[in-house]
Order: structure tokens, then C-alpha cells, then sequence
């Protein structure tokens, strides 16, 4: 049995998940950054230089949440539909809308699909155009397009499109290199018509009678193969249709588009041709050979209905940005190496589902009797219990050490004994590296204000993560070089999803 998964089917599953962010029941997404640490063939396997593909098991994810460093809410303005970018560029050739391609039916780029085609594109203004006829595969040759109309119209030998702009916010927020949002313009949508026949595949052959002639689209349509349906007007030159174009008396055209067109033919033999729009004196294009005019079918609507559907709107962008320390709960003494999606994780200790903006997910422990300093990522160890993890960030002024706790030797659990044991008690701390120790703060049982406003708020000294690790699910992993901070940069992160 032979099956594929459509493009409906894909559309359908992106619309599901944009929707999950916005809708009553919705889900409530966050954003995560995490490895603090070198990547290692001890540990996590590939190095800095070359990450590791990301592993999809049951183990993973809770390694994930070890070594989680913040997270930050995404909101439904957060999110959009995307597809991949396609830039204007003068003297190329681009494909067009077919309604049947495939692979017995390629585009002119030699693609099987239309969706993995090049049948549209972005202008420096930012304007996007589907190519309703590429010229018989020609490059594109003129001046950039401007138009803004509801119709189709011809620019650079081509029949173009207008589809939607992009916004100033939409430029600036979700605009990449690869990709770029996708909307449906209003007033386009309004103006579509269904199942109307905007272009025309043309075989012009040889031995036809110049002259202008109009012939019925028959079909399904409304009122098909009637001077109230659609009608095509032909034009025969040196013996040979002309290719489809936008020039009445020089173009073979659309006279009328016609509506309700799910498939349509065109006859070509002498009881089909008419030497008038009405349809009512006949006419013959003589008896040349090998001519034929194959009605291109419009997309569900008709074009420009659905910006997001017609041109393969399967991918959800989402972008975030890490703005300083966000109030304390991002660090910015280090580095993280890994981003991630988790969706309706927990306030820790609780089952409600987190609803704040941002959250630390490093543990932390209020220091008393320090001697020294200690040092991003070394490991720290508390002799007494056997306990080990790694630093974070440490906070002289408030004395707060920021850590976590993988699940590898010497860096979460005992390299000898595999023991994965939690810091507890007025127990000395030391640094590996630094040689700096300190005594968890026993009496520190309150809230301690941060730099940024925020408050952290310890229990004899301990403080957990603010969300409860392993809540949720961690539906996206993307492992990345080191990312460095400091204490006046943001990070502007778009992670881009393909159904």
C-alpha cells in the first residue's frame, strides 16, 4: 500500500500548533537555554567546535532539565507562520504556479513539488508576488515590482501575483536570512475569486492563421463553456499561438476568468473558436498543428485567498529575545550552548502550570564564611555529603552561588561511585579550581533582593529552580555552539518549526 502525507495534512498540524499558543485551552510555552558546560566525548559527546545532534529518548529529557539555565514565556504575538525566503533578484528565472506538478510534470527548476519550488518571492520593500506565468521559463527581466492590486498583472515579461507586505514588526521580528513570515492580506482575500482561470499553460505549434480568435474554457465552472463562463482570446502570430500574457491583441489572454473552475479544457478544432468575445461568429485557426491551451486551475479561493495555504505556510516561527539579565533569572556570566521549546512545565513544588514571564532554573546556595573566588564552570563539591555540580555564576556581592548538576561524573555525580547526590546541610563547599570555599547560610531563610529587582527567596541557605524539573514536555531541542553573554547584550532567537 502506498501513502503520503499532504500538504493539507501539514498545513493542518502547523495551524494546530500556532493556534495552541492563543486559543482558550492553550498551552503555555517557554523558551529554555541550557549547557553551561563544554560539550565532551565523556559526557555529552561532540565537542564545541562540532555539537552533537540532539538525542530524541526518555533519558534525554530529563539531562536536558540538569543542565537547564532559564526560560522565557512565548506569546502568541511571538509566533507566526513562515516559509522559506525567496528574494527578488533582476535576470533570474523563477518558476510558476502549476496546479499539477509533479513528478512526471516538473517545474523549470526541476522541482516535484510546488511547495519546493520557486514560484514566488520578496522584493526590497518587502512585498511578496506568486508568478502566476514565467514566460516559458525565461529569466525575469526588469524593473523590481511595486504593484499592490487586487489582480494579476505583468512586470518583467511575467504575470505576477500581488500577495501580502511584510510589516515593520514583521521585518524586524521574524525576518531571516532563511525564512520569512507569511499573512494573508485582507483586501487581496476579499477580491479572490474561486475557481477563476488567471493564466494559461500554451503550446503555440505551427501552420494557424494569424489573426485574434476566443474560444469557452469548458469544464465545471460557473456557466463553463458558455460567453458567461471564461473565455480565452487567442492570438496567432507567424503561424503560432502566442504564449500566455497580459496584452490583449499581442498576448493570448484571459477575456473573462471565469469562477467555479475545478478543472478546465480548452478545444482548439473550428466548432470551439469564435472570431468575437460573445462567442456568436465562428471562426478557424486554419489548419496548422500541434497548438494546445491548458487552463491553469487556481488554488481554493482563487489566488491570494489564503497567503499562508498557497504558499506552503507548513512552518511556525517563533522568536524570543534574552534581553540583559531579564530581571536577574538569565545569566549573563555565561555561556549556554543549547535552546529548547517546553510546553506547560510547572511553578516547582507545584502542579500549576507556570504562567510567569521568565524563570531561573539554576539551583543556588547562600554562602556565609567565603574565602576566595569562585570560577564559571569549575567543578564544586561538599565533602561531608559527596555532592557535586558546577558553577554557573557566582555572586560576590550577595554571596549566591549559581549551579547544576549533570548527570556525568564530577560533573553532577560521583566519578567513582555514580552517586547523584543533592548539596545539603551547613556543609563546606569547595572549588576545584579556584580553591574558593564557603558554608551554606543555615539562617538564610528569606528573601535576598537581586541586582535587577528581582528577589530569591532561600531556605536554609538552598534555593531551588522556579521551574519544577521534568514537568512538561520538551518537545524541541537544538544544540549550538557556545553563545556568550554580558551584562549589555540580548540575544534574539527564532527557532523555526517545519510540519
Amino acid at each position: 500500500m502506498t501513502a503520503i502525507i499532504t500538504e493539507k495534512f501539514r498545513l493542518h498540524n502547523a495551524t494546530q500548533f500556532h493556534e495552541s499558543f492563543s486559543e482558550a485551552a492553550k498551552n503555555t510555552y517557554y523558551l529554555f537555554i541550557g549547557k553551561a558546560t563544554p560539550y565532551t566525548s565523556g559526557t555529552t559527546g561532540g565537542t564545541d567546535a562540532s555539537p552533537p545532534t540532539p538525542a530524541d529518548d526518555v533519558s534525554s529529557e530529563f539531562y536536558y532539565w540538569d543542565d537547564m539555565l532559564a526560560a522565557k514565556l512565548i506569546g502568541s504575538s511571538d509566533t507566526t507562520f513562515a516559509i522559506p525566503r525567496r528574494n527578488w533578484v533582476n535576470a533570474t528565472t523563477y518558476d510558476m504556479y502549476e496546479h499539477n506538478i509533479s513528478t512526471s510534470n516538473t517545474t523549470t527548476s526541476g522541482a516535484t513539488n510546488l511547495y519546493d519550488s520557486t514560484f514566488y518571492f520578496m522584493t526590497s520593500a518587502y512585498r511578496v508576488y506568486k508568478v502566476l506565468d514565467n514566460n516559458g521559463g525565461t529569466a525575469f527581466s526588469g524593473a523590481e515590482p511595486t504593484a499592490t492590486g487586487n489582480d494579476p498583472f505583468a512586470s518583467g515579461g511575467y504575470v505576477l501575483q500581488y500577495m501580502y507586505s511584510l510589516t515593520t514588526s514583521e521585518v524586524e521580528k521574524f525576518l531571516t536570512t532563511d525564512f520569512m513570515p507569511v499573512s494573508t492580506d485582507a483586501t487581496v482575500s476579499a477580491a479572490a475569486v474561486d475557481g477563476s482561470i488567471d493564466s494559461l499553460i500554451v503550446t503555440g505549434g505551427s501552420g494557424y492563421t494569424d489573426g485574434t480568435y476566443y474560444a469557452a474554457v469548458y469544464g465545471d465552472g460557473t456557466n463553463a463553456g458558455t460567453s458567461s463562463g471564461a473565455i480565452v482570446s487567442i492570438r496567432v502570430t507567424s503561424g503560432a499561438i502566442v504564449s500566455f500574457g497580459m496584452t490583449a491583441g499581442t498576448d493570448t489572454t484571459m477575456h473573462a476568468v471565469g469562477a467555479g473552475y475545478t478543472y478546465g479544457t480548452i478545444n482548439l478544432g473550428d466548432d470551439y473558436i469564435f472570431t468575437n468575445a460573445a462567442l456568436t461568429s465562428s471562426g478557424s485557426l486554419g489548419s496548422g498543428s500541434g497548438a494546445s491551451i491548458t487552463p491553469v486551475i487556481s488554488p481554493k479561493g482563487g489566488h491570494g485567498k489564503d497567503a499562508v495555504e498557497e504558499l506552503g505556510g507548513h512552518y511556525v516561527m517563533m522568536n524570543t529575545t534574552l534581553t540583559q539579565a531579564e530581571g536577574d533569572d538569565v545569566t549573563t556570566a555565561n555561556d549556554f550552548r543549547r535552546v529548547g521549546l517546553v510546553v506547560d512545565p510547572y511553578d516547582f513544588g507545584t502542579t500549576t502550570v507556570a504562567t510567569e514571564t521568565t524563570r531561573r532554573m539554576t539551583k543556588a546556595l547562600k554562602l556565609t564564611s567565603v574565602s576566595g573566588t569562585f570560577d564559571g564552570d569549575e567543578k564544586i563539591s561538599q565533602a561531608s555529603t559527596g555532592a557535586i555540580g558546577k558553577v554557573v555564576e557566582w555572586d560576590s556581592s550577595n554571596s549566591i552561588l549559581y549551579y547544576t548538576q549533570e548527570r556525568f561524573g564530577d560533573y553532577g555525580t560521583n566519578g567513582t561511585t555514580g552517586a547523584f547526590v543533592a548539596f545539603s546541610g551547613a556543609n563546606q563547599v569547595t572549588g576545584a579550581t579556584s580553591s574558593a570555599v564557603g558554608t551554606p547560610d543555615a539562617g538564610a531563610d528569606s528573601a535576598v533582593t537581586l541586582a535587577g529587582g528581582n528577589t530569591i527567596t532561600f531556605s536554609n541557605g538552598y534555593a531551588n529552580p522556579e521551574l519544577d524539573p521534568d514537568s512538561g514536555e520538551v518537545i524541541y531541542i537544538e544544540n549550538r555552539k557556545p553563545i556568550s553573554r554580558s551584562s549589555d547584550q540580548t540575544e534574539d532567537i527564532k527557532l523555526i518549526v517545519e510540519f
